[in-house]
């Protein structure tokens, strides 16, 4: 309203000027001013009533509008008051019942704790003697298991030295120890102990080494993602010659298989403790027998650590594996014999995609083209490696010398298993010659006592009581080189009992082999996560390995043919494997479920391992010919 007065005399004013000046006169123009002025006085006295009427009521509306705000904030007020008090009235009638409960439940407490009591009070006087008894038993029977666990450590330390003690014999005993002369015998004692070395000779021995937990035991499986990774232990050792596995299937029932062999060593025997179970086997060596000590398991079980050692620089170090403790205790036994007698060569091969191949040969070309052999079967049947390099030694140091420089010849591949993991199968051979310098002497001197005795006089020679004529009658200590046999009276010296001396000549010279084999181990592809050429090593290796197993279960089913040709590798280990070698396999298996497979594909090859009856032992005696 206001801005309306305000603008009216403007536009009068425009309005006048838009009269044209000669129309109306100058009077007439002011009154018509002053006529417009009261106006304008009248319509502003107005608008001026009217803003003070605005502000008069304005006061009134909003007092009005605070007194009914007040009225509907005391109303709420009120409203939210009374439901608090209802609330505090249910929650006052809630305590009252769980007072109530409470009250009843300590009462119903009591009530229960004093029947325990007495129903304990009356087991405690009709059962306490009852069980003071049980409980007696059962102390009694913890002690008896107590005692038969001792008795029992105690039967297999005896046992094991029995063992080992009947091993050392075994080597000692004659190997023509036939049933002729076991019949002869007046003790059946010696008839039972008898026969029991003959068939502990012929059987293969199966050692088994559960190595411990290792860094790439908890790393990750595979990239398949085909079973999730496990580094909880299933493979435990029970006893010194059980082992047992604990066969964990999703959704099926654990179970444990047992697997017995002759000796069984666990994560914390030593190198030493596991040699101390081998060095019986090597005093066959000096009594004419071939040896051969072969460790089989999977990739990363432990095989080279058992077999090389991880520190093959230091002569005496503590974790020497088999092949320089071997070394060093096959010259300490050369040492006891009389100097010169005795030779040792050693030669290294590799089986490597089933091809032999001669290390000691690559070596002296200077790691040159790669020197392949050929393996044959001589007239004899035995198999023989063909052009293979052997180096003489005089101790073990030398041994491990030879052995150490071929070693980094071998063929070797990181896998996700194992960061060096070794792709073929070594076999060092250490071969043991006797040179008898003295048996052509003493030859020469029996011949020459033969033929003074023969001058002197024949009746006497020939006579019923001459110590030769009846060898039983007189025998002294040098009886055992002539091989007298029964026979009925001779007539002339040409058909005499006592033979020429010239057999117990042939006796004293031998030659005997101790192979000491490294196998590859057996691996799954998806494991490995190798390829390309490794794809084709992991492919050979496999094969080999099965070939092995072939070879063992047509030996234990006695097949009339065993294929040992199926491989480079059987065939090489022929003699060892099917011959009359003495044959010790070292299974090394992991104990995680991560390899659990493979552990029990290789605890299976022990078993079938131990089901092979081999033929006697025989020694390996060199014909002296006399000339």
């Amino acid at each position: 309203m206001v801005r309306v007065c305000m603008h009216a005399p403007a536009r009068l004013l425009c309005l006048l000027r838009s009269v044209p000046c000669g129309v109306l006169s100058k009077e007439e123009r002011i009154l018509e001013l002053e006529t417009e002025n009261a106006i304008l006085h009248l319509r502003l006295s107005e608008c001026l009533g009217k803003l003070r009427r605005d502000h008069e009521v304005e006061p009134l509306n909003q007092h009005q509008h605070h007194r009914d705000a007040q009225k509907i904030t005391q109303l709420s007020l009120a409203k939210l008051l009374a439901e608090v008090q209802a609330v505090k009235q249910d929650l006052s009638e809630l305590f009252a019942v769980f007072f109530s409960f409470s009250s009843e439940l300590e009462e119903q407490s009591k009530q229960l704790l004093e029947k325990v009591e007495q129903a304990s009070c009356s087991l405690n006087g009709r059962c306490g003697d009852k069980v003071q008894n049980l409980q007696a038993d059962v102390a009694a029977l913890e002690r008896l298991l107590e005692e038969e666990k001792e008795k029992c450590s105690a039967e297999r330390q005896r046992r094991k030295e029995l063992h080992n003690a009947l091993v050392v014999t075994t080597d000692l005993l004659p190997a023509e120890c036939s049933e002729t002369k076991v019949r002869e015998s007046s003790s059946t004692f010696v008839v039972v102990i008898c026969f029991w070395l003959q068939e502990l000779r012929g059987n293969i021995r199966v050692h088994c080494r559960v190595r411990p937990l290792l860094p790439f035991d908890y790393g990750p499986l595979s990239t398949s993602g085909s079973r999730p990774t496990s580094s909880e232990e299933v493979v435990s050792v029970v006893s010194n010659d059980t082992v047992m596995v604990n066969c964990m299937k999703t959704g099926m029932p654990t179970q444990n298989k047992l697997f017995e062999f002759e000796r069984v060593h666990g994560p914390e025997d030593s190198q030493e403790a596991v040699f101390q179970e081998v060095k019986p086997l090597l005093t066959s060596l000096m009594d004419g027998y071939n040896v051969c000590i072969m460790a089989y398991g999977q990739t990363g079980s432990g095989k080279t650590h058992t077999m090389m050692g991880s520190q093959l620089v230091e002569e005496h170090s503590a974790q020497q594996g088999i092949v320089p403790k071997a070394a060093a205790e096959l010259f300490r036994l050369i040492s006891e014999k009389p100097a010169g007698t005795l030779s040792v060569e050693v030669s290294v091969m590799e089986v490597y995609n089933n091809e032999v191949l001669d290390l000691l040969a690559r070596d002296a070309q200077a790691s040159g083209g790669e020197q392949r052999r050929e393996v044959i079967t001589n007239s004899s049947g035995t198999s023989q490696v063909t052009s293979l390099t052997h180096e003489p030694v005089r101790d073990a140091s030398e041994v491990m010398q030879v052995i150490g420089s071929v070693l980094k010849l071998r063929a070797h591949c990181p896998t996700l298993v194992h960061a060096d993991s070794s792709r073929s199968h070594l076999i060092v051979t250490l071969t043991i010659s006797s040179k008898s310098p003295n048996a052509l002497a003493l030859a020469r001197k029996l011949q020459s006592a033969k033929k003074e005795m023969q001058r002197s006089a024949q009746k006497e020679w020939w006579s019923p009581g001459c110590r030769r004529a009846n060898p039983g009658a007189h025998r002294s200590s040098n009886d055992h080189l002539f091989a007298s046999t029964p026979s009925s009276p001779c007539r002339s010296p040409s058909h005499s009992p006592c033979p020429s001396p010239r057999p117990s000549v042939s006796q004293a010279p031998f030659r005997t082999k101790l192979q000491l084999v490294d196998l590859a181990g057996s691996e799954c592809v998806g494991m490995s996560g190798v390829s390309g050429a490794a794809l084709w090593e992991v492919s050979c290796i496999n094969r080999s390995l099965s070939a092995l197993s072939d070879v063992l279960g047509a030996l234990a089913e006695q097949r009339p043919h065993v294929p040992y040709r199926n491989s480079k590798l059987t065939h090489v280990l022929q003699d060892a494997i099917g011959g009359d070698a003495k044959l010790l396999v070292m299974l090394c298996v992991s104990p995680t479920q991560r390899f659990v497979t493979e552990s029990l594909q290789s605890l299976g090859f022990g078993a079938r391992a131990r089901q092979v009856q081999k033929e006697l032992p025989r020694r390996k005696n060199s014909t002296l010919k006399m000339k």
